[in-house]
């Protein structure tokens, strides 16, 4: 019997991680152009370490906050502790940060359908939810990045890009709502028009699709209390306050203070340069954002540097931590995580039909 030999992987794959190291560090290099050291060590020295600790206070609150939304979009499924939301979440994060493309969303949603006896596609639903509220938020607050905050923009491309982002991320997200609603719709439909794509399949095929389908249909639901609905937009809002106080902190720590609408700015600034360096497999995009947007609101370059690198560190420390403690309480590891992939126990929520 001839063993088959797995095609060998692309030159030009082999060679993307160490394209976007190089040109990371070369980008890096470029926003810290007249970067001194010795002040830099001076500025670390200095810190305020009652601010620094606030840094991961307000990340964790953050996250808590994420969770309670979640649960609030959960609740027509089922009511869940705002707790036990808030580890699956970071333990999300962990695995993430452990496996590529994605997989600490699935990660996250399998924790809870395992321990709360619910579809997996069903949960994996609600996230895009709280992603889609979370995308609208975010373009709403672009406006306020661009008319209250005044920066060097001699050219506009700035303002320019975060225009045209800013309204295509509002339009993206309101479409993928939309669609997201006509799809539950043609599911409960037996005239739909999905129906009848699936009924085209093989059998064998057709049938675990379809319950697959018809599972992430359930999880597409918005509570019936009015006060869910305004409290999760409200929570998405509060969620990115949150995000932008952590520069709040981190810059106190280091005798940096500016505006509320400026750190809104770097906020919003930061989050579509993240998204930009991660389709363009940029290594340290975060930080590299991070320092040119403090840049663009004047702060030299050591602070700027010191503050990016304590949210990140402290980002990192906290995932690393809660993630893992909530792993271990949970008994879950990563090797139990991939094989459920492709296991038939309905309890976990990973069905045959969803792998």
């Amino acid at each position: 019997m001839t063993i088959p030999v797995p095609a060998p992987m692309p030159t030009y794959r082999r060679w993307l991680p160490w394209a976007g190291a190089l040109l990371g560090l070369a980008l890096l290099v470029w926003v810290l152009r007249g970067f001194d050291l010795n002040r830099f060590l001076t500025t670390l020295a200095g810190a305020d370490l009652f601010y620094l600790a606030l840094v991961p206070v307000g990340q964790a609150l953050e996250q808590l906050v994420r969770a309670w939304k979640w649960r609030q979009i959960l609740s027509p499924l089922k009511l869940i502790g705002t707790l036990r939301l808030f580890g699956a979440v970071m333990a999300g994060y962990l695995i993430a940060s452990l496996v590529p493309f994605g997989f600490g969303t699935i990660a996250r949603s399998w924790i809870i359908a395992r321990s709360d006896q619910l579809k997996l596609p069903a949960v994996l639903a609600t996230v895009a939810l709280d992603r889609i509220t979370d995308g609208v938020i975010f373009a709403c607050l672009v406006p306020i990045a661009l008319f209250a905050v005044a920066f060097a923009d001699p050219t506009g491309d700035i303002r320019t890009g975060l225009v045209w982002s800013g309204a295509g991320s509002l339009v993206f997200f309101v479409l993928v709502g939309c669609a997201l609603w006509a799809y539950k719709s043609g599911m409960l439909s037996e005239q739909g028009r999905a129906i009848r794509l699936i009924e085209r399949l093989p059998f064998r095929l057709s049938q675990p699709v379809s319950r697959m389908a018809i599972s992430f249909s359930d999880g597409i639901v918005w509570p019936n209390d009015r006060w869910r609905g305004s409290a999760i937009m409200l929570a998405s809002l509060g969620i990115k306050l949150l995000a932008a106080s952590h520069f709040l902190w981190a810059g106190l720590a280091f005798g940096v203070v500016l505006a509320p609408s400026q750190y809104v700015f770097i906020l919003v600034f930061l989050g579509f340069l993240i998204i930009l360096g991660h389709f363009a497999r940029v290594a340290g995009s975060f930080i590299i954002g991070g320092i040119f947007a403090l840049r663009l609101m004047e702060v030299p370059n050591e602070q700027a540097l010191a503050m990016v690198l304590v949210v990140e560190a402290a980002n990192l420390l906290l995932v690393a931590g809660i993630g893992a403690l909530s792993m271990s309480w949970q008994g879950i590891n990563l090797r139990e995580l991939r094989v459920s992939q492709g296991s038939a126990d309905v309890r976990t929520g990973f069905e045959s039909d969803a792998a």
